[in-house]
């Protein structure tokens, strides 16, 4: 699995990007194209992992607090996912937080992704809020330590 993870930079690219984030996050609730961004964009740090110069993953990192990180926006093509990718881009975005000085990552997970985040390191903390009216989000942490990149 030869893969690339960097942030998009040609503008082709940052329409893989936001594509993929909306077909993966957006278009099957039936969502209007646009939905798939907000201003975070403008101050997020954006991961893109690339195979074979094609887009297979992507996710956000927002600076959220005191020594802590969001990630929002994960998404992972559909016939790419259980490939790892998701474990990948997830270590990017740790990775990054860790070298700003973050101690703690958090996020909004979707009630069918809490089973792929607890694998990695994270713990539920509160059931938060339902988007779209059907898709429930839990609030998920992971402490960083200062262990060596992976």
């Amino acid at each position: 699995m030869e893969v690339e993870i960097r942030f998009p930079t040609t503008d082709k690219e940052w329409q893989e990007y936001y594509d993929l984030r909306y077909r993966i996050l957006r278009e099957p609730w039936n969502q209007p194209k646009g939905s798939e961004r907000n201003d975070g964009d403008n101050t997020g740090m954006h991961f893109a992992l690339f195979e074979s110069e094609k887009i297979r993953a992507v996710a956000r990192l927002d600076h959220s607090g005191v020594k802590e990180s969001q990630v929002r926006f994960v998404a992972v093509e559909f016939n790419e996912q259980g490939r790892g990718y998701g474990r990948l881009i997830m270590e990017a975005c740790e990775n990054a937080a860790r070298d700003r000085g973050d101690q703690k990552v958090i996020l909004h997970a979707r009630e069918g992704a809490l089973e792929f985040y607890e694998r990695i390191g994270y713990q539920i903390i509160e059931k938060t809020y339902l988007l779209f009216g059907q898709i429930q989000h839990f609030l998920m942490e992971k402490k960083l330590n200062n262990l060596p990149k992976s």
